[in-house]
């Protein structure tokens, strides 16, 4: 691990859309125990794509895209935290999505982590997958926010707000976020996966990804986003 260091919560102090670049490349760590959550184990995953949704009040653009824009909810309390904390949700009512929470706390900032290379514990990985009755290519085992959750195995809302900083235990789970000791200088930027609406339009670019990478998802626009 000597191209990376672990994350410091002033590393993650920024703006969603400074900081969102500086986790392509980024390890995070997971260890769960087996139990009621799922399949145990340790797993590592290379992260490729992220993207940026902006709190209450953060920048100079409003971002109607963010779980935040209506202020704090019982869903997004996470995100009114600290930086460094990850905030889990269930999307579509199946699927754990991990973000990372960034910014001051109090705004609402995060970073949603949309694909990754699991570097380490593929074979855990792989198992998580099996248990919702999918297999994938090592290629497609986090390629895609649903899958990532999957594979890492932090669960809504057992895990939600679990500190990646601190490494400090969430119900047995442990995540720790390692950065990369100098950024990749070489990333590509476009409009988010799915966004309904002018925030799915590249009047918002805050999707960020390693350019070439096989891991990246494949775009789709959201609806009405033209």
């Amino acid at each position: 691990m000597a191209t990376h260091r672990p994350a410091r919560r002033e590393d993650l102090a920024g703006l969603p859309v400074d900081v969102a670049p500086t986790l392509l490349g980024a390890l995070l760590e997971t260890t769960l125990p087996d139990g009621p959550a799922g399949i145990g184990g340790d797993v590592t995953v290379r992260i490729t794509e992220v993207e940026a949704y902006h709190g209450r009040g953060s920048g100079e653009v409003a971002d109607p895209g963010s779980h935040a824009r209506m202020g704090p909810t019982a869903r997004n309390a996470t995100m009114w935290g600290e930086a460094g904390h990850l905030y889990v949700y269930l999307s579509h009512g199946i699927h754990s999505c991990v973000n990372v929470v960034c910014g001051p706390a109090g705004r609402g900032d995060g970073i949603l982590l949309r694909a990754g290379e699991i570097v380490e514990g593929a074979d855990v990985a792989r198992r998580r997958r099996e248990a919702k009755g999918v297999a994938r290519t090592d290629r497609d085992l986090a390629r895609g926010p649903g899958r990532l959750g999957d594979a890492i195995g932090l669960r809504h809302a057992l895990h939600d707000g679990i500190d990646a900083v601190t490494g400090e235990p969430r119900e047995g789970a442990v995540a720790r976020l390692h950065l990369r000791a100098e950024p990749l200088a070489d990333i590509a930027t476009g409009p988010r996966v799915g966004v309904a609406g002018i925030a799915g339009t590249a009047a918002y670019p805050w999707r960020f990804w390693i350019p070439g990478d096989p891991t990246v998802s494949a775009f789709r626009p959201g609806r009405g986003a033209v």
